[in-house]
């Protein structure tokens, strides 16, 4: 229950503070947020600092995460076998 509730909230928070410089698309915001909580929440959801940090977590990134990344075109499938390749 209660990491249901600070789960809403943080979801609540990005909603909020996303600015249309940083606009994210709701699907991704749902697919992310736990890789958000995991690797990034120490940076302002609508910062520049969460998008890097989420790169620099890329390989640690969930499957459904990145396939709404690569869906909503903020990352290439290319670029997601590129970084796959690298890690072999």
């Amino acid at each position: 229950m209660k990491k249901t509730l600070v789960t809403a909230l943080t979801v609540a928070i990005v909603a909020a503070t996303s600015s249309q410089a940083f606009a994210v698309s709701s699907s991704v915001k749902y697919a992310c947020m736990g890789d958000y909580l995991s690797y990034c929440s120490s940076h302002s959801p609508s910062s520049p600092g969460v998008r890097r940090c989420m790169r620099a977590n890329g390989p640690k990134l969930s499957r459904s995460c990145v396939n709404a990344l690569v869906k909503a075109g903020y990352v290439s499938r290319a670029e997601v076998r590129r970084r796959a390749a690298r890690l072999r």
